[in-house]
């Protein structure tokens, strides 16, 4: 295990080594969720094209509770592993870039498994409407990479909140699904 940590840190070192001033300003810009604002709003109209107004409004709530599942999992495994953000180890704080600071637990990534939960979500659902739909997981790459630009994440707490994001957006999906045909929200050939 030490071995994968240190590999871990190894890799945050050159991934976060390869950013420079002149671009932290853009990075700080992509971390912020508010700034993708435009995305979502666009998603959410290609979904309401599609399944109209309430089927738009059913999935928000499948959305919403999918992100209260997933951050509090997150949160969960934060405060159970306690695993210091590189910002804040020394170890590699000292010789890292770092551009932004936070006191929170870095294991596993809530910008990663949110942002790769509700991506995985959408894409499942919008796959059959859309053939490029699967381009919508550059947001969770590019979202989630920020944090390791940041020095706030190691690679290994934006891989493992990949994994836990698939599997809930696909979970979620699932339901989605049971539901849907169970109360007539959405088709059975859906």
């Amino acid at each position: 295990m030490e071995q994968l940590i240190n590999l871990d840190k190894e890799l945050f070192l050159f991934l976060n080594g390869l950013g420079s001033e002149q671009f932290d300003s853009f990075w700080k810009i992509i971390t912020k969720q508010i700034y993708w604002s435009p995305l979502f709003i666009g998603v959410f109209y290609l979904i309401q094209k599609k399944v109209g107004w309430k089927g738009l409004g059913i999935i928000i709530l499948f959305l919403a509770a999918l992100i209260t599942f997933t951050d509090q999992i997150t949160n969960l495994f934060k405060y159970s592993f306690e695993r210091l953000r590189p910002c804040n180890d020394l170890e590699v704080n000292q010789i890292a870039r770092i551009v932004e600071k936070r006191s929170s637990f870095s294991f596993f990534s809530g910008h990663a498994s949110n942002s790769f939960a509700t991506t995985t979500f959408v894409v499942l659902i919008l796959r059959k409407y859309y053939k490029h739909t699967y381009l919508l997981f550059l947001f969770p790459l590019i979202f989630a990479f920020s944090r390791i630009y940041l020095g706030l994440h190691f690679p290994a707490d934006i891989l493992t909140g990949y994994v836990f994001g698939a599997i809930f957006g696909f979970g979620c999906y699932k339901l989605y699904l049971f539901f849907g045909k169970k109360y007539n929200f959405i088709t059975k050939h859906d």
